[in-house]
């Protein structure tokens, strides 16, 4: 700290007009995107219901450094923009995808994190509709490519984190480190094809929303307007990635939708009452 920030000044405007930003080191600020999306898998017989699989959103870099590495999206806080500005414009940049929801997870800053220098990333998780999807590459990425993803601890304790795609697939290995004021942060033992700690900002995005859909807080993000119980608990249960009873999921759940007129369309299915989320 310079020795300016200890002298007496006599007013606001005299003390800002000594003061110099370049007396303190300055980081770069980032923003990064783990973007969550239900993906229906349709079923060989329509009399059947779709599979739903829960995808992530991940960029093949374009250039240095981790060029060709696969990343989330995400870039530099620009001067004139917040950070929550910063993380919905490089999504929509570099994939085209408009979230429908935007929610932070966690400030990652360990001073070795980036090679190009200090660079401190705000992390979000963010919901796209499957209705919304535009897969295309954009600014410095590469591809834009949605993987089927999945989360789940070895009896060691060792988080194994999957993300598949057809033929490609990237596995990274991470131990939980803590959880403070309800936040778990995890390190890094192998990041695979993963860039820079976007391993770790998965890691926690998914954790936290799994978090959320405990308390059915992120739930109604992944639906339209209307929707059945059925793809609710479906949303629920593909989150959590924990099957649930269908009775006690409708009593956990009575006072949080209402019922609507309209029902379900289609063949091969008894119509089914639509319901949408109860506004408080």
């Amino acid at each position: 700290m310079s020795d300016r920030s200890h002298h007496s000044y006599s007013s606001e405007e005299e003390f800002l007009k000594h003061y110099s930003p370049e007396d303190f080191d300055r980081p770069s600020v980032a923003a990064d995107i783990a973007a969550f999306m239900i993906r229906s898998s349709e079923e060989e017989s329509y009399r059947k219901e779709p599979k739903s699989v829960l995808s992530l959103l991940l960029v093949k870099r374009g250039v240095f450094p981790f060029k060709d590495k696969w990343a989330l999206p995400g870039g530099f806080l620009r001067a004139d923009e917040t950070v929550e500005d910063c993380a919905l414009r490089e999504i929509i940049e570099e994939t085209n995808v408009l979230p429908s929801a935007l929610m932070p997870v966690a400030v990652f800053s360990k001073p070795d994190r980036d090679p190009r220098g200090r660079i401190i990333s705000h992390a979000f998780a963010s919901v796209i509709g499957e209705n919304a999807v535009n897969e295309k590459g954009g600014d410095d990425a590469a591809e834009a490519v949605w993987f089927d993803i999945s989360f789940e601890a070895d009896k060691n304790g060792i988080f194994r984190l999957l993300l598949v795609k057809d033929d490609i697939s990237i596995t990274a290995l991470l131990r939980e480190k803590e959880t403070r004021f309800g936040k778990t942060s995890f390190d890094i033992i192998d990041s695979g094809e993963l860039a820079f700690d976007h391993a770790a900002i998965i890691a926690a995005a998914l954790t936290a929303l799994r978090s959320q859909a405990d308390r059915f807080e992120a739930i109604f993000d992944f639906l339209p307007e209307r929707f059945t119980l059925t793809q609710l608990m479906r949303v629920q249960e593909t989150i959590t990635n924990i099957s649930v009873l269908p009775a006690n999921f409708r009593r956990k759940i009575s006072e949080l939708v209402e019922e609507t007129d309209e029902f379900t369309s289609g063949a091969g299915h008894r119509p089914a009452k639509l319901y949408k989320k109860r506004m408080h």
